[in-house]
């Protein structure tokens, strides 16, 4: 009787091991970028560019933007929310709303035409503009009330009707030629939301979901210079295309999970996303992750760098990306706690 139930438990072992390696194995596929044969872009990474004071430490480095002046922001989660300037070859020179009440939890950081600087703060639900000087331009959004806590969508229970002046975890910003900002509004309200140069609202899109048009956590975005947005639909592992009105134009699905998009100045402009493994350390993941495609804005994918790791070169959930420079690439990584400076060497 007893050897009975120990070989039932020995073959109800052996299947949950089965079931969880196929689990694994489905979770690697999910996560492969689709794309193959992709060549490979040499390049070179500066892992220790940027200098700070002594005493002073990166937390989760989740934004890295840089102006036109080459100087470099930070966006980093340590014991506090904090945004850091660099010069453009990596000396300190400051630290930008010290103790700021709209500082809660740091998600990005975007430069605009005018060297204003973005901080998209995940946890107060704002979005506060500053000026080259780092003065406050401009609030989007607002804190929530004390004990009010964020309902994030496809946890069970539906978050509240979006407003339009209300964000519920907000992710990113964009902004066009005119001057309109565009707002990846994210984990909660999985949305995109258009507003002119004034933060005057004006139209949005999408729902929770896998359909065309639905976003499930819209975590990056960008704009090209003819003002379409590429938004990308992380946990739906595609690139959604809107034009500037936010009617759908297309969606690109080969490249992976979008962590982080930017694109390229131009004149011929570039798209560069990011198929960054989860930040929950699943080694089964890492594995077929890690890596950044670069690619025409009609979807072209020209090649690719990088790979899974701690090493210089080598990435750990890249969480958002400049390309000011088509070959010059800053990468902030939230498991890392760094950021990179990547030089792409194409083949002539």
């Amino acid at each position: 009787m007893k050897r009975s139930r120990y070989i039932g438990l020995a073959a109800a072992a052996l299947l949950s091991i089965h079931s969880f390696a196929q689990t694994l194995t489905r979770a690697q596929e999910r996560a492969k970028a689709k794309a193959e044969n992709v060549p490979e872009i040499p390049y070179a990474a500066s892992a220790n560019f940027l200098k700070l004071p002594a005493g002073v430490y990166f937390g989760e480095t989740v934004g890295v933007a840089t102006n036109s002046k080459g100087h470099v922001f930070v966006y980093t989660r340590s014991y506090n929310t904090r945004l850091f300037e660099f010069d453009q070859t990596g000396k300190f020179v400051r630290e930008i709303g010290e103790g700021l009440y709209g500082f809660a939890f740091a998600h990005a950081v975007r430069v605009d035409a005018q060297d204003n600087i973005w901080a998209v703060d995940e946890g107060s639900n704002m979005l506060i503009k500053f000026s080259p000087e780092g003065k406050v331009l401009m609030v989007l959004g607002h804190r929530p009330e004390s004990g009010q806590v964020p309902v994030t969508a496809g946890f069970g229970v539906a978050p509240p009707a979006a407003e339009p002046y209300t964000f519920n975890r907000q992710t990113d910003v964009a902004f066009d030629a005119q001057g309109n900002i565009f707002v990846a509004d994210g984990y909660g309200n999985s949305r995109v939301v258009k507003y002119d140069r004034n933060g005057r609202y004006i139209t949005s899109v999408g729902s929770h979901g896998s359909e065309p048009g639905q976003l499930n956590i819209p975590h990056t975005l960008a704009a090209d210079a003819k003002g379409n947005v590429y938004v990308g639909d992380r946990t739906n592992n595609r690139i959604q295309v809107f034009d500037n009105d936010l009617k759908l134009k297309t969606i690109y699905d080969k490249v992976g999970a979008p962590w982080a998009v930017c694109i390229t100045p131009g004149p011929h402009q570039y798209l560069y996303s990011s198929n960054s493994s989860p930040d929950n350390n699943n080694s089964e993941i890492m594995a077929v992750t890690g890596e950044v495609y670069k690619m025409e804005l009609d979807g072209t994918i020209l090649g690719k760098f990088g790979k899974p790791g701690t090493q210089p070169g080598e990435f750990r959930t890249i969480h958002e990306m400049d390309c000011r420079s088509e070959n010059e690439i800053y990468t902030a990584e939230i498991n890392r706690w760094n950021v990179q400076k990547i030089t792409l060497r194409p083949k002539k």
